[in-house]
């Protein structure tokens, strides 16, 4: 096992080139399965999800090459329809699959995912419209099994926005005859990334980025090359412990037209963002003010991934800031590491108050999930006196080699192996 060993507060100074975003490379690499070809993914991270994802398409037949962010997907050979158990339970994400096998095979099987213990996320949407699509579904045992003869193309209404169910839809969609609608879809930009990636192998998809999406069903489609947008959680992960410590940053092929709903926020407390062409400028000089009710909800409000990383920097802000978490029951396991550091958080069910103290002091603490142990490294980057961060494996399922960035920006950070 390893640990993150963090020195602070010292503040950060530097520039950082964004890689592609881990919630859009994943349902992109699903994706390969429809093609039967060869698929060219640039900007690719190196992350543990992304592997993951690797190790389930070389079991069902394809194969991968992958250096320097770039990944050469061929799933002409693919022999099956199943993905082992042990696969499935390394991340939730793999629950993207199951659309893209059942389109190439027309059949498959899969057991529950993992990941993340956040709380409850079901998949009872992912399977309603698959049905509604013609697909028989058969749950025994931890598993699902799927068949299906012909696509059944349909309007179908998400009663919530899931990101995962709308792509799903997407990819079950696009080999089939006729016309699906998804009307209040998911309006993620990464729900538009993955259009462009299947309209560049020949599908015909219009309206992600909306609350209608429509799929014109092709009856076979062609090799690709597709670069993956930049990753919005990192970058603001670099603005937050911006934020957090001090400094002056740059954050190269940056997009903060993404990031709005977590700009708007940190400006009004008091740092300074600005876009300059590819570039995110960011700079802070001085200790921010508490914000008003922070809530999370679907793009483009407040993003659930970035309430983590944005609590540690209120957790040293001026004043009082509560935080309302509307998507997952279970997001606030990193509050008690923070409260270890002598932050002031107090919770009660769905909402949390925090009462912004000058300064916090490392201490040992354990990364429970991805994005809290990604606040935790902020939090540890910001207090004075030596963070150690347990668990990191968590982080590493979205954020590649986080501390050689850090010490890019002059952090003091290192790894260490137990």
């Amino acid at each position: 096992m390893s640990k993150l060993i963090i020195n602070g507060p010292k503040k950060l100074e530097g520039e950082i080139d964004l890689y592609g975003a881990k919630n859009a490379v994943l349902p992109i690499m699903a994706a390969t399965v429809l093609n039967g070809g060869k698929n060219v993914i640039k900007n690719c991270p190196s992350l543990a999800d992304v592997h993951s994802t690797f190790k389930i398409l070389e079991d069902l037949g394809c194969t991968v090459d992958y250096k320097n962010r770039i990944a050469i997907i061929d799933s002409y050979g693919i022999n099956d329809f199943c993905i082992k158990e042990n696969l499935m339970r390394e991340m939730r994400s793999s629950i993207i699959f199951l659309g893209a096998i059942i389109a190439r095979c027309r059949k498959a099987v899969i057991s529950y995912p993992g990941g993340c213990e956040l709380g409850p996320r079901p998949i009872d949407l992912h399977l309603k419209a698959f049905k509604q699509l013609g697909v028989e579904i058969e749950e025994s045992h931890g598993y699902i099994s799927c068949k299906v003869d012909k696509i059944k193309p349909q309007n179908l209404h998400l009663f919530f926005p899931s990101v995962g169910a709308t792509e799903n839809i997407m990819l079950l969609s696009t080999i089939s005859d006729g016309e699906t609608i998804i009307t209040n879809a998911a309006k993620e930009p990464e729900i538009v990334d993955l259009q462009n990636y299947l309209n560049s192998m020949g599908a015909k998809i219009t309206g992600a980025g909306s609350e209608i999406i429509s799929i014109k069903g092709v009856k076979e489609l062609h090799d690709t090359e597709h670069s993956v947008m930049p990753d919005r959680i990192v970058a603001s992960t670099y603005i937050c412990a911006t934020a957090c410590c001090g400094g002056e940053i740059v954050l190269k092929n940056a997009n903060s037209l993404h990031m709005q709903s977590i700009l708007v926020l940190l400006r009004e407390a008091g740092i300074n963002a600005e876009q300059s062409g590819k570039n995110l400028n960011i700079s802070c000089k001085k200790r921010l003010t508490s914000a008003s009710a922070i809530k999370t909800m679907p793009y483009p409000g407040f993003p659930t991934d970035a309430q983590a990383i944005t609590m540690s920097v209120f957790s040293k802000s001026i004043g009082t800031t509560v935080f309302v978490e509307n998507m997952f029951e279970n997001r606030f396991k990193h509050v008690e590491e923070l409260i270890r550091m002598g932050a002031d958080i107090t919770v009660d069910g769905r909402v949390a108050v925090i009462k912004g103290v000058k300064n916090q002091l490392g201490a040992s603490v354990n990364a429970s999930d991805l994005r809290g142990g990604a606040a935790l490294v902020i939090a540890g980057l910001g207090a004075l006196g030596i963070t150690e961060i347990s668990n990191i494996h968590h982080i590493d399922r979205g954020y590649e080699n986080i501390e050689s960035e850090f010490s890019k920006l002059g952090a003091d950070i290192y790894r260490i192996s137990e």
